[in-house]
Formats: structure tokens, sequence, C-alpha cells
């Protein structure tokens, strides 16, 4: 385990355990939305953002904690092990609205989700329309170590293994 992604819907908690698994493991660890984004919410020029991901995805080890499906199957390509957070909507949403309003180290801003409704929406839609390619992607790169958990608790059983 010295390539990882963390995947899973957002407010499933993805860079809340890419930092404690960088914490057990001291792997270095990436946040794509930190790579992506400026800290006045706009983008980074795609160029640069792939740019910045490939020099990570040359590095010995690393964790990369984010969805970005324009790039899920490079990472899939690149990682040894994909740590997919398949957490039912309730979970997500209720993710969301706890870190909502706090500063994070995975963001440039303060996040205010709840406001965003297209955000919101997006979250609501992506068993339907993200997590099928996802699963689609496991399928396609089975050779590598995938974990998929259901819940916070199967999450926390895996880290305190480490």
């Amino acid at each position: 385990m010295k390539k990882i992604i963390v995947i899973g819907c957002p407010g499933s908690g993805k860079s809340t355990f890419s930092r404690e698994l960088h914490n057990k493991t001291s792997i270095p660890l990436y946040h794509l939305d930190m790579m992506y984004w400026n800290a006045d919410k706009t983008k980074v020029e795609k160029c640069f953002f792939l740019e910045q991901l490939n020099n990570v995805l040359n590095e010995d080890m690393w964790i990369i904690d984010g969805n970005y499906g324009s790039t899920m199957e490079l990472r899939m390509q690149k990682c040894d092990t994909v740590i997919f957070l398949d957490y039912p909507l309730e979970v997500c949403l209720g993710g969301i609205k706890e870190r909502q309003n706090k500063p994070r180290s995975d963001m440039p801003w303060i996040n205010t989700e709840n406001d965003d409704t297209e955000f919101i929406e997006f979250i609501k839609n992506y068993n339907f329309q993200s997590r099928p390619n996802v699963i689609e992607l496991l399928d396609k790169y089975s050779d590598k170590n995938i974990h998929i958990f259901k819940s916070r608790e199967e999450a926390d059983v895996f880290l305190n293994q480490i």
C-alpha cells in the first residue's frame, strides 16, 4: 500500500479518512480540491491541474483524496490501492452539514455548501450518475487492492488495523 486513492460521494469523509490514513502511514497526502481550485472559488487552468496531478502520480508514494471523474481512471491506473467510501446518501448529506462553515486543510476556502443547491443536487444524484462509473472502473481495475466500505464503522475498523 504505497499509492492510494480515496474516492466516494462528497460528504462521505474522504478527506478525514485520508488524513487519518496519512497519520498512520506517513504516506504523503494530496487533496485534489487543493490542486483544482483557487482560494477565490475559481478553477485553475486544466493543464496546470493535470501537471500537478501528474507530478504527484510520478512520486513513489502518495494518498490522493478526491473524485474528479475526468482523472479517476488515470489515478486508478497508477495506484495500487483504492479506498471507496460507498456510504448511503443520508451519511453524505450529514457529512456536508457537519463541515459547513468550518476551515479545512483540504479546501482553499471555508465551505458553505448548504447554500449551493447545485452541489447538493450532485450529491443526491451521485448514486445514479457517478457511482455506476466508479463501479465500472473498479471492475476494470479489479487487479488493484480494492476496499469498499459501506459505513464509517467499517472504515474505522480498517484504519485501526493499520
